[in-house]
């Protein structure tokens, strides 16, 4: 295949404790199986604003594994916030280590399982791999896909099977005095340990988390199937002891910046471009994945305008764009965050503490028809709207080198906490310091069509409906 044609992978969003909905979806219950059934609330734009209409339903326990619905969402809010530290580590400059049916061949789409069950709210692909498929979180802050292996010696809760080594007669370890087990001390930072005994040693791998999940195993390589398309001698990690938040997933996808990435992996086949579309809704929906530059397979519905990607080698395997402005509701915000990291595992976009300062000023002097309510975990800014039959909620943009305005999708400006909304919360968190990096997370990148050109070294985005089922 030549690399300007394309491999389109579909993406679900896994749902967490039946939240991530936002302003588009009001209606969590206990039950998800009630909640997959539920539809979108009304919403008119308005000058400024999103007009969201609001209908209130019965409580329930909002209980799931013993667990409220709270108490779930503040645990993953927790891991997100130790995300956020660990990439600020990483980009810091120091040592960053990895702290249905199938679709018609024709369109290149590979099949996906439903997510809702994962436990996570980052979003998920199933590629091929070996003789079997692997359900990974797609992310792109990672240099390197892993996926857990069997036997596994310590695992976190996967649902599905463990990729077995034994069953691919494609599948082999990868020596330490391999190009790869080479660049992957380069990024890990590590120069030591990568390397058992014996006459020819594999080579093993360390990646560390700051929250102290982990995945270790040793280097290896085997076919990986994308869309149809096979990459033959994929690299990537086969980790038998791994911990951490990662859900009832077999691993993370890693889309870095960096050799082993799964984008430099297969230059030659998708030309280190792809693109993903986030969406809305949390089940019966899929958005997608897309590896190459042919741009037909969009569906955005505004031109694509591209920023500068920001490129610093020293800083990981991050996507940097410069932050020039934010606007709240049409008002411009007068500050600006400078370089900032686009990535898809972060959850919650933070920003550092001047600049959300700023934007929650401005928010707040566009709301304070709605009385506050105390916060919740890394969300300061919060409200209760129980008694409402409409809000108005102010548009957000941001504002990218190049003067290119991205609008954030209605429903990644408020999170609902509480299913009766007398908790929602301004859907932004604020860093610690001013020299640490503001991250544009996922919930803020829904329903867009988001490019990365690493040859070029540009970063698209575009409206699109992200809903592919």
């Amino acid at each position: 295949m030549a690399w300007g044609a394309c491999a389109l992978l579909l993406l679900l969003l896994v749902l967490g404790a039946g939240g991530g909905g936002g302003v588009h979806c009001l209606e969590v219950t206990r039950s998800r199986r009630a909640l997959q059934r539920r539809h979108h609330l009304r919403s008119r734009a308005e000058s400024g604003a999103t007009i969201l209409e609001l209908r209130h339903h019965g409580g329930g326990s909002g209980k799931s594994g013993g667990r409220s619905r709270e108490e779930e969402l503040g645990g993953l809010f927790s891991s997100d916030a130790a995300r956020v530290s660990s990439l600020q580590r990483r980009a810091g400059g120091g040592s960053w280590a990895e702290d249905e049916a199938a679709a018609a061949a024709a369109t290149g789409r590979v099949p996906v399982t439903s997510g809702a069950r994962l436990r996570t709210l980052n979003y998920v692909a199933t590629v091929g791999l070996g003789g079997g498929e692997a359900t990974v979180i797609v992310d792109t802050a990672s240099e390197l896909t892993w996926v857990q292996c069997a036997p596994c010696a310590s695992c976190h809760d996967q649902q599905g099977p463990l990729f077995d080594p034994a069953s691919s007669p494609s599948y082999a370890v990868l020596p330490c005095n391999s190009s790869s087990c080479d660049a992957l001390q380069v990024a890990t930072g590590s120069a030591a340990g990568a390397c058992g005994g014996g006459e020819q040693p594999s080579c093993s791998y360390t990646l560390s988390y700051r929250d102290g999940s982990y995945s270790q195993g040793v280097l290896a390589h085997d076919k990986l199937s994308l869309a149809g398309e096979v990459i033959d001698g994929f690299v990537f990690g086969c980790g038998t002891s791994n911990q951490g938040p990662f859900g009832g997933t077999s691993g993370l996808m890693g889309l870095g910046r960096s050799q082993l990435s799964l984008i430099s992996q297969t230059m030659d086949q998708f030309g280190g471009v792809f693109s993903y579309c986030l969406p809305l809704k949390e089940s019966e929906s899929s958005g997608s994945l897309v590896l190459g530059d042919d741009t037909s397979v969009y569906r955005n519905s505004t031109p694509i305008v591209y920023t500068t990607m920001v490129s610093d080698p020293v800083q990981g395997p991050f996507y940097f764009v410069n932050l020039t402005g934010i606007t709240i509701g049409g008002q411009e915000v007068e500050s600006s965050a400078g370089k900032v990291i686009v990535d898809s595992g972060t959850i919650i976009t933070s920003l550092v503490p001047s600049v959300y300062n700023a934007v929650k000023a401005e928010f707040l002097s566009q709301f304070t028809e709605y009385p506050q309510a105390p916060g919740f975990s890394i969300l300061d800014t919060c409200f209760n709207l129980t008694g409402f039959r409409e809000v108005q909620i102010p548009s957000l943009k941001f504002v990218f080198e190049g003067n290119v305005e991205v609008e954030v999708d209605s429903s990644g400006v408020l999170y609902f906490v509480s299913s009766d909304s007398s908790q929602v919360c301004l859907a932004l968190a604020s860093l610690k310091s001013e020299y640490e990096t503001s991250i544009i997370g996922n919930y803020q990148q829904k329903n867009l069509r988001v490019i990365f050109d690493t040859l070029g070294s540009q970063i698209g985005f575009a409206q699109e409906t992200c809903d592919y089922i």
